[in-house]
């Protein structure tokens, strides 16, 4: 088997996704700590574009809080209501490639 790709690299992109996912768990428990303070109007507010904007400054960055609505296809319900194939019909299948690091 040609294998172009040593082990050193792989415990290197090993040792990084480990370090990016503790990095990401700390970035989001500021950032729902953030969002709690949004929610509960315990952010700074300016005026933009005659909008309320609520924000936190830190000494070089500016986290700012945005509440919006999501609008999502229910695509369970549309094949109940409607059927498999009307589903089919706009459905598009695509190509994915993974690569998936675990420990040994």
């Amino acid at each position: 088997m040609n294998n172009d790709i040593n082990f050193t690299a792989v415990d290197t992109l090993g040792a990084l996704l480990a370090q990016i996912a503790d990095l990401t768990k700390q970035a989001d428990a500021i950032k729902d700590a953030i969002k709690e303070a949004g929610a509960d109007g315990k952010l700074e507010t300016e005026t933009v574009n005659g909008k309320p904007v609520q924000f936190a400054n830190g000494a070089l960055f500016r986290a700012t809080y945005i509440e919006s609505n999501v609008e999502t296809f229910d695509n369970a319900k549309f094949i109940k209501a409607f059927g498999e194939d009307a589903y089919k019909q706009f459905t598009k299948i695509g190509a994915r490639f993974t690569v998936k690091v675990t420990s040994k």
